[in-house]
């Protein structure tokens, strides 16, 4: 349902209290019939809840009690004031007996028009749509004046407002980078393998802290057919393991060595055998090292930082 502004102003005036007895009557009788009303009545009192909270309460003062007292006293019905009786005047013959001389009565010299009647109600409907929309125009700047000052005293003052209008407080959590420490170069071993001394095959080079090796091939190439693949003896192993296939490429990186300590890589021989395509079948070598060596230190570690 719509309604007009009259009903809006009513229903707000209502939670207000400032209606007379007539219109908080009338406002009572349309909530009785009119669900739709009694929520508007609803909302309204709880916009203007708020002003409530932010009031709490006060105990008068003992000379306020007593002021209150005699205002009351003031206020009650008094008895009606008996005035004293007039004497009793015997009017006079004088008094009484009015001739009247029909020669100086006036006639009205043409009909006698009646005077214009005026409706009024409009003047009357005007005025209290006027005190009305009055009266919720001022609860509407007491709402806003309200609402900038919660914002002002959660601002500035938060305590003094109530704990469910006091805003939470914020943490923010900070994170202070510290500058990256640079990693110190890590010692590198190279390994040439040839075969009895002769030219380099390969040079194997080995990264000390990330035990990646990198194979690069120089003089060395595999027949139609045939792999060269990278073996790792040591007499701590039972067999020979394998390294993996190196590539037809001129570099081939692998991480495998990864899973062995560092004393193995370190004092281990690096051998290349020719296995057919696709590196060995089993696991197994199955040719004689062509190519052979062992690492030696490259590159020492550097030594960390002072601090």
């Amino acid at each position: 349902m719509v309604y007009s502004e009259d009903h809006i102003a009513l229903a707000a005036e209502y939670v207000l209290g400032t209606l007379d007895a007539d219109e908080r009557a009338q406002v009572e009788a349309m909530m009785s019939v009119d669900q739709d009303f009694t929520a508007m009545v609803h909302a309204w009192e709880f916009r203007l809840g708020v002003l409530n909270q932010m009031v709490g309460s006060v105990e008068p003062r003992e000379e306020v009690w007593e002021k209150i007292k005699t205002a009351v006293l003031l206020s009650e019905p008094q008895a009606a004031p008996v005035l004293p009786q007039a004497p009793a005047v015997t009017p006079s013959p004088a008094a009484t007996d009015i001739i009247v001389d029909p020669a100086m009565v006036m006639e009205p010299a043409g009909p006698v028009e009646a005077a214009p009647v005026v409706d009024t109600s409009n003047v009357i409907r005007l005025s209290a749509q006027t005190r009305r929309w009055r009266n919720v125009a001022t609860m509407m700047s007491a709402i806003a004046a309200a609402l900038v000052a919660i914002i002002a005293v959660g601002v500035y003052k938060p305590d003094l407002l109530p704990d469910q209008l006091r805003p939470k407080p914020r943490t923010q959590v900070v994170e202070v980078k510290s500058p990256p420490v640079p990693t110190p170069p890590s010692a590198q071993y190279v390994a040439v393998l040839q075969q009895d001394g002769g030219s380099p095959a390969f040079i194997l080079t080995v990264d000390g802290a990330t035990r990646q090796f990198t194979v690069r091939k120089i003089g060395a190439s595999a027949d139609p057919g045939k792999s060269f693949e990278l073996w790792l003896i040591s007499d701590r192993l039972p067999k020979p393991r394998s390294l993996g296939v190196i590539g037809n490429g001129e570099f081939t990186v692998r991480p495998v060595l990864a899973s062995y300590d560092a004393d193995i890589i370190n004092n281990a021989t690096y051998a290349v055998t020719v296995e057919q395509a696709g590196g060995s079948p089993d696991g197994n070598p199955h040719s004689a090292p062509v190519f052979a060596g062992k690492l030696i230190e490259a590159v020492p570690p550097a030594a960390p930082p002072n601090r």
